[in-house]
């Protein structure tokens, strides 16, 4: 069964998240009570709680998982939303087993809850499923001209990207937009200098990813930051949109991990290591994404732009966090304050 979550004022989410909770525990029964001893046998039924941009890749791997000996008798109950507010409502209360986030920070907010394993990141690939970059997605034919970071201050361009304060994918944007800077040489003052006129420029903030990418097919803007699989994807399914990899652009690396309240912990495991198979980075790779085997990566010839950074080249997720998304003190808070933004 497929649940896509609805956007709720927060004075509601406890409420929804104990609902969920008391509907969710009838779905499926405890490993132990069911007479489950491995992987392989007995039924289950997985809770799929992901971030809103990898769906239809998942709505593939679950009949090719299900069709193995470790997949069968598996059922899913699936959530897709903005990865931070996923990652929150987990924190509260919603049942899951596999989460699959955006960015790290919100597997690890996790961890300080107790609910993701403190070693999550020795599982194979650092914990990570899929990669990506950030590219600047336009209309057809690029009528704007536009060729890298600069164009989106130009006076004639509308800039979308959602709201770093419920989007993963925001941060990532705001990032590469950051470090871009840095890798043409500008100090990191300049770096904010250049955040603030670009944010100047974006009229739209949506919650997620994939709800700016649709606010931008419905023709608001003239440039989408946003990730590169989205641009293939959508170009697959026949938009009408083309997209620039930026020569300084950055690394998007996108976790997943086992929480551990799971009933069904070895069923979960075994759903994360398919995830991270040669079939399912198949998968990945067919759906845009630059899958995280480097075997199965060879078979897809994404560019490689001249300036790739990572979010460890400027400081790590911890770092960056506090320095740009604290609600209080960060670059990007102070930014929306004086530009009238929500900081939500």
């Amino acid at each position: 069964m497929l649940r896509e979550r609805l956007r709720l004022p927060a004075t509601l989410l406890s409420l929804v998240v104990a609902l969920a909770a008391i509907w969710l525990s009838g779905c499926g029964g405890d490993d132990t009570a069911s007479g489950e001893t491995s992987a392989g046998g007995g039924g289950a039924n997985l809770t799929l709680v992901a971030y809103s941009t990898p769906r239809e890749v998942y709505e593939k791997l679950i009949p090719a998982f299900q069709a193995t000996d470790a997949g069968k008798g598996v059922e899913f109950e699936q959530s897709y939303a903005a990865s931070g507010e996923q990652s929150r409502a987990v924190e509260a209360g919603l049942p899951a087993d596999y989460v699959a986030f955006s960015l790290a920070p919100d597997v690890d907010r996790l961890v300080k809850a107790g609910l993701i394993a403190e070693d999550w990141t020795s599982q194979r690939y650092r914990g990570m499923v899929s990669d990506s970059v950030v590219v600047l997605i336009v209309r057809p034919g690029n009528p704007k001209g536009i060729a890298g970071w600069d164009d989106l201050l130009r006076d004639d361009v509308e800039v979308l990207t959602p709201n770093v304060f419920t989007s993963g994918g925001a941060k990532w944007n705001t990032m590469a937009a950051y470090g871009a800077q840095l890798q043409l040489g500008k100090t990191p003052a300049q770096a904010e200098e250049y955040l603030a006129k670009l944010y100047a420029n974006v009229s739209v903030q949506d919650k997620s990813a994939r709800e700016s990418l649709q606010t931008f097919l419905a023709g608001k803007g003239d440039v989408l930051l946003g990730y590169e699989n989205e641009a293939i994807l959508a170009k697959a399914k026949g938009e009408e949109i083309d997209f620039v990899v930026p020569d300084e652009t950055l690394l998007i690396e996108n976790p997943a991990a086992v929480v551990t309240s799971s009933k069904h912990p070895e069923r979960a495991q075994a759903w994360l290591d398919f995830v991270q198979s040669p079939e399912a980075q198949k998968v990945f790779g067919e759906a845009g994404y630059r899958p995280v085997d480097p075997d199965v990566a060879k078979a897809f010839h994404h560019p490689r732009p001249g300036k790739l950074f990572t979010i460890d080249d400027l400081g790590g997720w911890s770092k960056v966090n506090e320095e740009f998304f604290d609600r209080d003190t960060g670059v990007v808070a102070e930014i929306f304050t004086n530009q009238g933004k929500a900081l939500e």
